[in-house]
């Protein structure tokens, strides 16, 4: 692909990750702060409950840092994944322009998603190093590779779900119950280390928790037990994006059709 095919569906991107900020947040008030806003607000009102109802430090883990790690990973991916179920609904009339295709609003909702979820992760971790409640990260390029693996395999796991839920409507009900019931085993409210061991390879072999894990362990350092593996989750989400983009080009001629 020439640089000017790459502006120029570029260009294209960025134009409905505008039309979709002023979609859903508007133009006034807040407007496209609120994409920053809402994880924040949500993830400190959690730390404050927390913080009352919880010991500060637990398995030797401080409160803050697991909340933070935790629920903002959290959102982030159930962001990409709710958001992705009405990408076509919510945007079939811009099908009509020949330039415009299937994964351009694929494309807008899921970078606006990472832009947002990272921009609150950075500014949240600011304000809680900032009132000493974290310390600076340990390993600041694990924090970034762990949240850009949970962004792939959130990215292809969204893919195979919109894209089915576009064939089979009952899935539009079904998938947010299915988010809720997965996120035991999302890494997101217990690490593998209190898993026990006679169950922690078979809890690892989800891929999401891999994710968190890597986050943590550049945020916490070497003296909290964290257990991972770099590859695993980007292996798993290459290939949940390779199924979905298949399971979505079949789902395109469903649209067609009608």
């Amino acid at each position: 692909m020439s640089i000017r095919a790459l502006r120029d569906q570029s260009v294209i991107i960025g134009t409905l990750m505008l039309r979709e900020i002023i979609t859903r947040y508007g133009r006034r008030g807040l407007g496209f702060l609120w994409l920053v806003a809402e994880p924040l607000i949500f993830t400190f009102g959690v730390l404050f409950i927390w913080s009352i109802i919880r010991p500060p430090y637990s398995h030797g883990v401080a409160l803050a840092p697991f909340v933070l790690t935790g629920y903002m990973g959290l959102l982030f991916f159930r962001h990409l994944i709710t958001y992705s179920m009405g990408a076509i609904t919510g945007n079939a009339g811009l099908l009509y322009h020949q330039t415009i295709k299937l994964l351009h609003l694929y494309s807008a909702r899921y970078v606006l998603e990472f832009l947002g979820s990272t921009f609150a992760f950075a500014i949240g971790y600011a304000i809680l190093v900032w009132f000493g409640q974290m310390e600076l990260p340990h390993d600041i390029l694990l924090i970034y590779w762990g949240w850009f693996c949970l962004f792939v395999f959130g990215v292809g796991l969204a893919l195979v779900l919109s894209a089915l839920a576009l064939e089979f409507e009952v899935l539009q009900r079904l998938i947010p119950v299915m988010i809720y019931a997965i996120l035991p085993f999302s890494g997101v409210f217990i690490m593998a280390e209190w898993v026990p061991e006679s169950y922690r390879d078979i809890y690892l072999a989800i891929p999401m928790p891999h994710t968190i894990e890597m986050v943590r362990a550049g945020v916490l350092g070497e003296f909290v037990a964290t257990h991972y593996d770099p590859l695993y989750p980007f292996f798993w989400g290459g290939v949940l994006i390779a199924f979905g983009l298949v399971l979505l080009a079949r789902a395109k001629s469903h649209i067609d059709a009608e």
